[in-house]
């Protein structure tokens, strides 16, 4: 919080793309004034654009230009080549190309207008949509200045490039991100509804999808690669970052084909497991609004983070200089606090994501041990929320801080890999040890929705439900994991579903605006919001299968189908986990007795 709030105290993120002059105005808004500077504090709400008074001959040394700039509201669009082109411009456009304290009526009176004007001929230019720069169209101008402005963002870091990228494609990032709640709505609606007809189409689309994307990834790294206008390091970052794209969306391409193809016969278990979760589910009032209100908190919270993102890169002090202008010095150490807060989108977006799977396990858990089944237990969602506010928060975090650990690594080894591209001992080293985190990390994910199924049942801490949770699936594992693995691999078909179509709509989106941007790395903040939204609708179907398993599991432990301890399991439920059973132990143990006969020989019969 501390970083947070000295950020926005400290940065000005406008500063980046909307450009400031050089007495300290930001330009287009209002701003404060800086100790030292007269012509500072000024309200340029309505001057948009940077003008330079020397356009023509600029020169900048350590992002610092050699000409005075100034905050106007429109460019001047046809050669001005007097002072008295100057002063009727300036009347009939409201766009002032002289100093503030020069007015108009003094620009042909004032000795000193030489000066504080811009040099003569003043040549016509347009506003540049990226920078807001009004930059000169004559050819010698031109040249000059596409020069200057090269070098000035090849000068910049590549934390400063990559917030301005963010800064300039945040409309793009906001209408994808929509793109994806809108996919992400119309997955739960399927999954929901239509199972019969989803598991085709599903693969259908995944399949065209992931295809597609590849496709275009290694079309555009071509495209790229090969353009003889490629000057800007924003421009070669990209190349590098797109086949990096390529490579990893080839890989992961033919990794799901494979798997489709082998499990494609197996995955009818997924569409009945969810017709069965769908019924469940319709059984609990508001469980498919949970992920609405997790969306809206990570939507703001995503907002936020990013505001103190773009103030940490923004973040220094204004000093005035001789003659009143005023320069900004960026404090140092600024980006480890960037990977601090990296860290913090990580860990949070977690935390969000394990409240709701706590909440969803609650009600399942109290839905599910109920006896009367035609007379449900009132609101449990409400009491799974209030129970995990009052008892349960330590669970989540302790939970997405595991989460976090293993993502902190797979980021840093991905990191090292790509410093030792060229060594290729070390790579393979590195590559297996980012496998070997990121099998450590799916399965700590399982393990964590069970363990808060657990939690929710016994209502013991995390450690203690982790274990139990463990053991339970330890004996169980045979019986249960089929049927669990079949799901989830439908759900992530789902998730990779909406991540290749946004995708697709950012490549397409940010291509036709790859000036001066580094755009890929939006483009995975699109992905990475894409998969979180994707993840956070389709978590309820997730979290209920996997509840309802946990819970049965239970129940075959705990009772025994008598009288005295019926088992709480309905029918449907009972008859598809002895079928799917039968089919995948069937083959391997011809004479092992059906799943419904427990370890006394009586018979499973589900409570009526």
């Amino acid at each position: 919080m501390f970083i947070s709030g000295y950020s926005v105290v400290a940065g000005a993120a406008e500063r980046l793309v909307l450009g400031y002059d050089s007495f300290g105005n930001i330009c287009g808004q209002k701003n404060t004034p800086v100790e030292g500077a007269n012509l500072s504090g000024l309200d340029m709400t309505n001057k948009k654009y940077v003008f330079f008074l020397n356009s023509c001959s600029l020169e900048i040394q350590s992002l610092k230009s050699s000409s005075l700039s100034l905050c106007v509201s429109s460019c001047p669009q046809q050669q001005l080549n007097s002072l008295e082109d100057l002063q009727s411009f300036a009347r009939n456009n409201g766009s002032f190309l002289c100093v503030y304290n020069l007015g108009v009526s003094n620009y042909t009176l004032n000795p000193k207008a030489a000066q504080l004007c811009p040099t003569l001929p003043v040549p016509p230019s347009k506003s540049f949509p990226l920078f807001n720069r009004c930059v000169p169209q004559n050819s010698e101008c031109y040249s000059k200045y596409a020069s200057v402005l090269i070098n000035m963002v090849n000068e910049m870091d590549v934390f400063h490039r990559i917030l301005s990228g963010i800064l300039a494609g945040r409309d793009t990032v906001i209408g994808l991100s929509v793109l994806a709640l809108a996919f992400s709505l119309m997955l739960v609606l399927a999954f929901r509804f239509i199972q019969t007809l989803l598991i085709h189409t599903l693969i259908a689309l995944v399949v065209f999808g992931l295809l597609f994307v590849s496709g275009v990834l290694w079309w555009l790294h071509y495209d790229y690669r090969n353009d003889p206008s490629t000057e800007l390091e924003t421009e070669k970052e990209n190349v590098k970052f797109l086949l990096g794209y390529a490579i990893f969306s080839t890989i992961v391409t033919v990794v799901l084909l494979s798997l489709i193809f082998i499990l494609r016969k197996r995955l009818r278990f997924a569409v009945q497991l969810f017709r069965i979760v769908g019924k469940f589910t319709g059984r609990i009032p508001f469980l498919l609004f949970q992920p609405l209100w997790t969306f809206l908190i990570l939507v703001v919270f995503w907002v936020f983070w990013v505001a103190v993102l773009l103030s940490l890169g923004t973040a220094g002090t204004a000093h005035s200089t001789s003659g009143g202008q005023v320069e900004y010095r960026a404090l140092s150490g600024i980006c480890y606090m960037a990977w601090y807060h990296f860290v913090g989108l990580i860990w949070t977006s977690e935390f969000i994501l394990a409240c709701q799977q706590m909440v969803i396990a609650g009600a399942v858990v109290t839905c599910y041990f109920n006896r009367n089944k035609n007379n449900p237990p009132p609101h449990p969602v409400l009491s799974s929320i209030s129970v995990l506010f009052c008892y349960h928060l330590g669970t989540a975090v302790k939970g997405s801080f595991l989460i976090t650990i293993l993502r902190i690594p797979r980021i840093v080894l991905l990191y090292l890999c790509n410093i030792l591209n060229h060594k290729e001992n070390a790579k393979h080293l590195f590559n297996c040890c980012f496998c070997w985190i990121c099998f450590q990390k799916s399965c700590l994910r399982y393990f964590n929705q069970h363990a808060y199924t657990t939690t929710a049942i016994n209502g013991t801490n995390f450690c203690t439900s982790a274990k139990d949770g463990v053991c339970i699936l330890a004996r169980n594992s045979a019986k249960l994991a089929s049927i669990s693995c079949y799901g989830d691999f439908l759900l992530f078909l789902g998730k990779v579903f909406v991540v290749c179509f946004t995708v697709f709509g950012g490549l397409m989106a940010f291509n036709y605006h790859r000036e001066l941007q580094a755009w890929v790395v939006p483009l995975l903040l699109v992905g990475f919001f894409a998969y979180m939204m994707s993840h956070s609708f389709l978590s309820v179907f997730e979290v209920t299968a996997d509840a309802l398993l946990l819970c049965f599991a239970i129940d075959m432990e705990t009772n025994d189908g008598t009288a005295e301890k019926p088992y709480f399991v309905d029918q449907e439920l009972l008859t598809f986990v002895s079928q799917s059973n039968k089919l995948t132990e069937g083959r391997k143990h011809r004479s092992t007795r059906p799943f419904q006969d427990n370890e006394d020989g009586t018979e499973l019969q589900p409570m009526v």
